[in-house]
């Protein structure tokens, strides 16, 4: 029996941070130990371009990104790891249906209308500054996806509309022409954790109150050292549901340190001593995998060497999916 395939997109804007080991990149490398199914990670550096129009910054989180997968202990032998815009198949396929995806569908997404809104309060044109990347993004997205039939895509909740419209151009393909395209099934993250920042605010770069994942020591005690705490002195009891310290400890720590901070904070810990404990916790969870990533940094040409192998698996299966397209669309060529 074919094993399902799961297929996770990580997007090359921004250097990873501890938010994204903790809700992404840990759980992602462990379920892809899964013998039961197939694992397909790309790092989606044409969605990037979305957003991002500095070249150097798009190559620059590329290249730490792949690091970080790699240093973190993805198996390249056992998940398939590709960069996107390795994969001609997927622009092609994206061409392809848009020539079948319907407008209507795409004026009817929350990134699109988020941007039309902002736009129309402001007195605006509604589409002005409005990229067809951003217009088109679901479509992409789509081909991404079909592609490599992917009959699982675990998403937040913002993106399940995504997974909908992927659905929507796949059956819509799947009547017009042939059934090509397995109907991709969106696996909610509904547990996934989320750290706060160091302001209090969710761990992101858009707040740039973020801890990057592989600082130097005294970088990452510094950054610690940061985090927004109340004015509660020393022996007063804290409360550990209201403190970013407390999350992340709980984020890093074992069930039993977790209980034995929390205790700490019951009895009042002082601020200094609660993040000298957290800085000592995960510096000594991540210095392996930071020395590691450093190496990998220092040695792009190897980066590129599993990239490109990983884009040779894939493509041996996106390019007879796409000679199929192409026949059933007409484009092959003359028998």
């Amino acid at each position: 029996m074919t094993k399902p395939r799961v297929l996770t997109g990580i997007t090359t804007t921004g250097t990873p941070h501890l938010g994204n080991f903790v809700g992404a990149i840990r759980p992602s490398i462990a379920a892809s130990r899964d013998d039961s199914t197939e694992s397909f990670f790309f790092l989606a550096d044409l969605h990037a371009l979305i957003k991002c129009q500095d070249p150097s910054l798009v190559r620059q989180s590329s290249k730490e990104i792949a690091a970080t997968w790699l240093a973190l202990g993805l198996d390249t032998e056992r998940a398939v790891f590709y960069r996107q815009s390795d994969i001609p198949e997927i622009t092609e396929l994206t061409w392809v249906l848009c020539c079948n995806a319907a407008k209507g569908l795409m004026n009817r997404a929350h990134a699109y209308k988020a941007a039309v809104q902002v736009n129309e309060e402001a007195g605006e044109d509604p589409d002005y500054g409005i990229t067809m990347g951003l217009f088109n993004y679901p479509i992409l997205m789509a081909a991404d996806i079909l592609l490599f039939n992917a009959q699982r895509v675990p998403v937040g909740r913002d993106q399940i509309q995504h997974l909908e419209m992927a659905r929507d151009i796949a059956q819509r393909f799947n009547h017009n022409f042939a059934e090509l395209f397995t109907l991709p099934e969106a696996i909610v993250e509904e547990h996934v954790a989320v750290l706060q920042g160091l302001d209090g605010r969710k761990m992101s770069k858009s707040y740039s109150n973020t801890i990057p994942l592989f600082l130097p020591e005294k970088q990452l005690r510094k950054h610690i050292n940061k985090i927004k705490t109340n004015l509660q002195e020393p022996g007063e009891p804290k409360d550990p549901a209201d403190s970013t310290v407390f999350q992340i400890w709980a984020a890093f720590a074992s069930a039993g340190e977790t209980a034995r901070m929390r205790r700490e904070f019951e009895a009042g810990i002082a601020w200094g001593e609660a993040k000298r404990q957290l800085f000592e916790l995960v510096n000594g969870e991540l210095a392996a995998a930071r020395e590691r990533y450093q190496e990998l940094m220092a040695n792009p040409g190897h980066i590129e060497q599993v990239l490109q192998r990983g884009a040779e698996r894939a493509r041996s299966i996106s390019a007879p999916l796409l000679r199929q397209v192409r026949e059933a669309v007409g484009i092959s060529p003359m028998s």
